[in-house]
């Protein structure tokens, strides 16, 4: 197994320092936090100030903020992530645990569009793929997405447009649309039961990136002959933790 290089490691951890609350440290503070001997923290900081990873702040040269560098890497970071390629791994292992159907979703305008699909391993399963598109107001992943527009853009979206029912189940009332959407924004969940397809129910989490924006949904999607209401909680966690994963994934620091 290779070995730990000292000097990176402790680097690294004066710049997770500033992942707290603090825009700003000294080096004796850092020192401290760390316990490292002040020299070697000078060294360390005055390395990192040299290659853009620290800057000083104006007006305070023994306070220390990330630099500019920093900046550049997470930008070239987020454009070589690709959402379906991210998506349909952390959706592989969620399918593995639950053994249900799981997808990924983005929202374009009413409407879902599936860019993951990992089948369940039953012989049961949902006719879906890659690339269908279903209205949001009757998916879990929609409901979701809608809920984490702004108000007043969910609102402009919705005025004037008629909520057509896929099932006896879909909701066609704004008004309750709302009530649901408030709902998942309360519980950071979605549900719909039978609302889609007239034998399957869906719970679903929202996808951050890294400035907190829902930018897409996972679900999982359970048929009703093997729905049991024992085993939601356990999938709304499984849909949870993969949300998260994916969101992590995307340089969220959701926890």
């Amino acid at each position: 197994m290779a070995r730990h290089v000292p000097a990176v490691m402790r680097a690294a951890d004066i710049l997770e320092l500033f992942l707290g609350e603090r825009t700003t440290l000294s080096a004796p503070e850092v020192a401290n936090r760390l316990e490292l001997p002040r020299s070697t923290v000078h060294e360390l900081v005055t390395t990192l100030v040299a290659r853009g990873y620290l800057d000083r702040q104006p007006g305070a040269e023994t306070q220390y903020k990330l630099g500019f560098r920093l900046l550049e890497l997470g930008a070239r970071y987020q454009q070589d992530l690709d959402l379906a390629a991210e998506g349909d791994a952390v959706a592989r292992r969620i399918a593995r645990e639950c053994g249900e159907t799981v997808h990924v979703a983005v929202l374009d305008g009413l409407e879902v569009v599936y860019i993951c699909k990992i089948d369940s391993t039953h012989s049961v399963r949902m006719i879906s793929g890659v690339g269908r598109r279903l209205p949001a107001h009757c998916t879990a992943v929609g409901k979701v997405l809608l809920a984490g527009l702004p108000t007043e853009e969910a609102d402009a979206l919705l005025r004037g447009h008629e909520l057509h029912p896929l099932t006896p189940r879909s909701i066609t009332s704004g008004a309750a649309l709302r009530g649901q959407l408030s709902e998942v924004r309360r519980t950071g969940v979605g549900y719909e039961m039978c609302e889609s397809n007239p034998d399957v129910g869906c719970v679903a989490a929202p996808v951050t990136d890294h400035a907190g924006t829902w930018v897409a949904a996972l679900s999982i999607s359970v048929p009703t002959v093997r729905h049991r209401d024992d085993a939601w909680p356990e999938w709304e966690r499984l849909v949870r933790d993969g949300a998260t994963e994916l969101s992590r994934r995307l340089g969220s620091t959701v926890r």
